[in-house]
């Protein structure tokens, strides 16, 4: 009989599909039918450095009313509605689907910066959390902080959190890095127990008509992928961390490219965000038909298959396919 079994962050999983983070976590219920589809892990929806900070502002507030720092120090961040979640919510949820759930839960924290705030990775620990992903999602519009600097904040923050917390810790990376190796490398030396590639950017775009910016949020498609397929490939059995592929996943082909690659897990949301919890069914039926007909036995036996390190010809990942396809190139015309 086909083996799905994989192992993530230390996790015993029953395959390797997982929910990455997505408003689908918001609801116990249909948390509930995730797992009932068959879904591995849950990863929850974010809680935000900045919500955490609010929250903090609104609590100086009431207790120390007259305070002329408050009003500034608010002025900073955006309007308090943007944050209906309130932190304590959402360790409230982290429990509701612990106690609910025998698959793991994972929690999610997005932010940039050292702080107070990341001691808030320790109370979705004590909520019940299997494991922490920490999102490093951040934007520099300032024209005096280099890469350098950028990194160093986020390697110094994986340090912090990782020393508040006993459960395992992944880390969801930006493809935007000058040196995804080396910076990856410096995440895990800092505590990262894995690597997530990669968060996704969502771009403002320009209203014409009303002349003004709108935001919308796109669905990944299967070409998506590609990025991080690559680095999973290159990376793998060069660090010691679990590899988690997402952005792209949506067919059972996707999840035997990422296991292929060397990822210990699959991550998807817009798939099921798009068709419902009943697509889970489907691809782990035609992943485990895949596996039978091409004798497979288990997940691990072909996790880093086809890595940088495990194909006949590695500079497919390097500048020579970069060449190599251009050069393939004929008009049609």
């Amino acid at each position: 009989m086909t083996d799905l079994s994989t192992s993530y962050l230390g996790l015993s999983l029953r395959n390797p599909l997982v929910a990455s983070a997505s408003p689908l976590s918001k609801r116990v219920e249909q948390a509930k039918k995730l797992e009932e589809a068959g879904i591995s892990a849950i990863v929850m929806y974010s809680l935000f450095e900045e919500q955490i900070i609010h929250e903090s502002l609104e609590l100086d507030h009431y207790l120390n009313r007259g305070s002329e720092s408050f009003s500034e120090a608010l002025s900073y961040l955006p309007d308090g509605g943007l944050y209906g979640i309130s932190p304590e919510k959402y360790l409230n949820q982290v429990a509701g689907l612990r106690k609910a759930l025998s698959i793991p839960v994972i929690g999610s924290l997005n932010g940039v910066s050292k702080g107070g705030w990341t001691n808030y990775a320790r109370k979705i620990e004590e909520a019940g959390a299997d494991a922490l992903e920490l999102n490093l999602y951040f934007i520099s519009t300032d024209l005096n902080m280099t890469s350098n600097d950028i990194e160093d904040m986020q390697v110094e923050l994986v340090a912090e959190v990782k020393s508040v917390i006993k459960i395992p810790l992944a880390v969801k990376i930006s493809p935007f890095v000058t040196s995804i190796p080396h910076f990856s490398k410096r995440l895990v030396d800092a505590g990262a127990d894995g690597l997530v590639f990669f968060n996704r950017f969502y771009q403002p775009d320009f209203d014409l008509d009303e002349l003004e910016i709108v935001h919308s949020l796109d669905l990944s498609t299967s070409s998506d992928l590609r990025l991080p397929l690559r680095w999973v490939s290159i990376l793998s059995g060069k660090i010691n961390a679990d590899f988690a592929l997402t952005s792209g996943i949506h067919t059972h082909w996707d999840v035997l490219k990422a296991m292929m690659a060397g990822a210990k897990v699959a991550m998807t949301a817009s798939k099921l965000l798009h068709d419902g919890q009943q697509s889970i069914g489907f691809i782990l039926s035609d992943l485990n038909a895949w596996m039978k007909e091409r004798e497979y036995e288990s997940i691990q036996q072909m996790q880093g298959s086809m890595s940088q390190q495990s194909v006949r010809e590695p500079a497919v990942f390097e500048r020579a396919n970069y060449m190599k396809v251009l050069g393939s190139f004929r008009e049609t015309q």
